[in-house]
């Protein structure tokens, strides 16, 4: 027995001295974390900055100080840090280049990589260089790369240069082998959000308005290749229908699609011979080091400042109506409310700069958000800056502001509203032998019951309702916008627009980026430098570690990484039951092959 109790004692001493000794360890780990983040940073002279494209693109940076610990390979790229960094690394004296490293983007939009790409080409208006290198090049990376003075593959990598490809996936058959069906309601011939659930393949009307935007997005893509490699836009064009990912890498070089065939090791001195230095004598500065570096032109004389408010993510109205994989990324309309509110009556802010990227979502969490978008607009000037994209409920959002600027593959309009409720009967009655019984007091006390199919007058009042939310959304939109709201139902109809197409339509005022948003809210506030402050403000370091670490955060991060661009469509399918029923949202959750 003695020997039971000294056996059992030095077990308990050993795991209580290893739990101690990890906990020692994890500490310091977060300490020396914590000392990173909080450490100034700095540039040493003769730097280049490295931007490695791979890993999920996302409207901001969201550091996940869990997910470094646990799996350091995990990427997270936020658009506004890459593009913060770019700007600091134009104006930074210590910088005299960036290379790029090819990888694998997933969860980009086309208008996401356009935005990157423009900053690149302004980068290089300060006589700087860049370098480019691949094993392989996604189409998306080998967008960015052609940027590059000097463009250079390994001489066993590929590049994929094929054209665009928008994929959709129908559930119907799915749905009748289990025995349930979708009851829908919706205004607008190009609406086409409910087909997966009601048709097995595309609509004559779908695949018209995916074929234009499609056709628009890629002529942007080719002509801004074409032109950084000094090509015909139809030369380039017309590589595309050959098999250019199976060809020799040295055929890359004769085509001009690179500059040089080189293994990575042969990079450093074409870096070197760049900066005219030895391959040894350079530094490399990194994207989230360069992004929070203090701008050398930042002057604020007159105390004036701008905020910029990112609505990112599907419109839902209460977060505890988000039961999708992760919250992070929803544009939640009481708190944007809420936030917009404090916005409006802050006298210290001059002028707001809405930052849209969203597909849309709940119709009556998008007029809620559009009120106080004009409970803004009636103190002081509100400028929309598009993203990837603002379309139906984000294009709600969006209309009541003073001015619109959006990318010209920003995908918007889809002026359009449905409405989805599953009936389930016969899986319930026939498949599963269950038989319901139902007493009510009134006609319509079993309303929405999926156990039975609507009646004609359930039917005839639900597609009320939805026309006359359509009837709203287009005023909100005619009045914002100045146009008539017969002319609105012309170029609504749910259908989807480019940027280019939607500033022709006159959805749009303005083609660029968020720094030309914010160039105009300066304008309108009559200033030419100002301060420029981001909402909502992000966690701090102990906030961000205390939230990242639960479990379900950091499997979200792994889904995103390994869902890639299914993650939005499998995400939205896990909610699809807590939806609000009534939705101003984009057609689909589209995939291209970038």
């Amino acid at each position: 027995m003695k020997q039971f109790f000294k056996y059992t004692l030095a077990t308990i001493t050993g795991i209580i001295i290893l739990a101690l000794v990890y906990g020692i360890f994890v500490t310091l780990t977060f300490v020396g974390m914590l000392s990173m983040q909080s450490a100034p940073k700095q540039v040493e002279k003769n730097s280049v900055m490295v931007v490695k494209l791979n890993g999920a693109i996302t409207e901001r940076a969201d550091d996940n100080p869990f997910a470094q610990l646990v799996n350091g390979n995990a990427e997270n790229i936020g658009l506004d840090n890459l593009l913060a960094a770019i700007k600091n690394a134009k104006e930074n004296e210590n910088i005299k280049g960036i290379y790029l490293e090819a990888g694998t983007l997933s969860g980009a939009t086309p208008a996401m990589v356009q935005e990157i790409r423009d900053a690149l080409v302004d980068f290089k208006k300060s006589d700087k260089f860049i370098v480019a290198y691949g094993d392989n090049y996604s189409q998306g990376a080998y967008y960015l790369c052609s940027t590059a003075d000097s463009l250079i593959i390994n001489p066993e990598g590929n590049i994929s240069w094929q054209g665009l490809a928008t994929q959709t996936i129908y559930f119907k058959n799915l749905l009748e082998k289990v025995g349930v069906s979708m009851q829908v309601f919706k205004v607008g011939t190009y609406k086409s959000a409910v087909e997966p659930y009601i048709l097995d393949d595309m609509s004559d009307a779908n695949r018209e308005q995916i074929e234009t935007f499609s056709d628009e997005i890629w002529k942007e893509f080719n002509t801004a290749v074409a032109k950084s490699r000094k090509m015909k836009p139809e030369d380039l064009d017309s590589l595309t229908n050959q098999p250019l990912a199976f060809i020799k890498a040295a055929e890359y070089k004769k085509l001009h699609l690179v500059d040089k065939v080189a293994y990575s090791d042969a990079v450093p001195q074409v870096i070197a011979n760049m900066m005219k230095c030895d391959k040894d004598d350079y530094n490399k500065a990194m994207v989230n080091d360069v992004a929070t570096l203090e701008s050398t032109t930042l002057k604020n004389p007159n105390g004036q400042t701008i905020a910029v408010y990112y609505a990112t993510g599907e419109i839902v109205q209460e977060e505890s109506t988000t039961n999708s994989f992760s919250a992070e990324e929803m544009i939640v309309g009481e708190k944007v409310i809420k936030d917009l509110k404090e916005l409006a009556d802050d006298d210290d802010i001059k002028a707001v700069v809405l930052r849209v990227n969203s597909p849309g979502g709940s119709a009556f969490a998008s007029e809620q958000i559009w009120h106080q978008v004009k409970n803004i607009k009636a103190k002081k000037p509100i400028i929309v800056s598009m993203g990837g994209y603002a379309a139906s409920g984000g294009y709600y959002i969006s209309c009541a502001a003073d001015w619109i600027v959006a990318e010209p593959t920003t995908l918007t309009g889809s002026i359009g509203i449905f409405g989805m409720f599953p009936e389930a009967s016969e899986l319930i009655n026939d498949k599963l032998g269950l038989k319901f019984a139902t007493v009510k007091t009134h006609e319509y006390g079993d309303f929405g019951d999926i156990s039975r199919p609507m009646n004609d007058n359930e039917r005839t009042a639900l597609q009320a309702y939805i026309n006359n939310g359509y009837e709203l959304f287009t005023k909100r939109c005619a009045d914002g916008r100045g146009i008539s709201q017969d002319s609105i139902k012309v170029i609504g109809e749910g259908r989807v627009w480019t940027g280019v197409h939607a500033k022709k339509i006159g959805l749009v005022d303005q083609l660029g980026s968020l720094d030309d948003a914010i160039a105009v809210a300066k304008k309108k506030i009559k200033v030419d430098e100002c301060t420029v402050k981001t909402y909502p403000e992000k966690a701090d370091f102990f906030t961000n570690l205390l939230e990242k670490a639960q479990p379900s955060s950091y499997a979200d991060a792994e889904l995103k990484e390994n869902l890639g661009d299914f993650y939005l469509m499998f995400s939205s399918m896990k909610n699809i039951q807590s939806k609000d029923k009534v939705q101003a949202a984009l057609p689909y959750y589209l995939r291209f092959n970038l």
